[in-house]
């Protein structure tokens, strides 16, 4: 059996900009994404904690050591800039090598610089 499983987080991230007319996705700054095993256009589940919308879209890469998380399109509407949010991934992974899995789980301060990475 196969089970859906975290397999990474950034973890109060801070929305630094928001963008209601492009074309809908996540911009991450490429850093958080290679720190948290993100690929560009990989599925994202974000949580604002703030307002507690939750929603599904995909990451693209923003700008380099820049701690930009943009909310791009109609998920422009579901935050403010300053929010804190969580940005999640999953992987699916059979039983056997769940017990093995440890998850990214990236912490950030104010400004979106990684504080810690545990692994």
């Amino acid at each position: 059996m196969f089970r859906t499983i975290l397999k990474s987080k950034i973890h109060r991230a801070r929305i630094t900009d928001s963008n209601l007319n492009y074309e809908g996705s996540l911009s991450i700054d490429p850093k958080l994404m290679e720190e948290a095993d993100i690929l560009p256009f990989e599925k994202v589940n974000v949580v604002n904690i703030n307002n507690g919308h939750r929603f599904t879209t995909y990451a693209i890469k923003g700008k380099e050591n820049s701690g930009e998380i943009t909310l791009n399109g109609g998920a422009a509407r579901l935050g403010e800039i300053d929010d804190p949010v969580i940005i999640i991934t999953y992987t699916s992974l059979p039983d056997e090598d769940i017990i093995h899995h440890h998850p990214i789980v990236i912490l950030v301060d104010e400004n979106n610089n990684i504080k810690s990475i545990q692994k």
